[in-house]
């Protein structure tokens, strides 16, 4: 726990380097005090087949990230503004970045790893 889902536009693959993106966002997200084990921090980011924007450029990266419950709301902003200024340095070019901060229902999170 956290977990950092990503969609974005489909295509967006073909000219930005997710991979990396996912990897700035792991560092980013692990350095950061609030997080105290790295090891539990998930990235995953799938394309949207279909999306439609109001803006142009017509492309998109949403960012959500899931928390337990616990930190405050300056501490889930100042997560959310880091995860955008990644966001925003490595995808200058996409139209509409946008990052949400989610709490999760602790009492019925389930986790299994090996």
């Amino acid at each position: 726990m956290p977990h950092l889902v990503l969609e974005f536009s489909q295509g967006l693959e073909d000219s930005h380097d997710i991979p990396a993106l996912q990897q700035l966002l792991f560092d980013t997200l692990a350095a950061n005090p609030t997080i105290p084990t790295a090891a539990n921090l998930k990235i995953r980011a799938s394309a949207a087949s279909y999306s439609l924007i109001g803006s142009e450029p017509q492309s998109f990266v949403h960012a959500t990230l899931r928390l337990l419950p616990g930190r405050d709301d300056d501490t889930k902003s100042q997560l959310t503004g880091a995860v955008l200024e990644v966001l925003q340095s490595h995808l200058p070019t996409v139209g509409s970045l946008t990052v949400e901060a989610v709490e999760m229902h602790g009492a019925s999170y389930a986790k299994r790893v090996l």
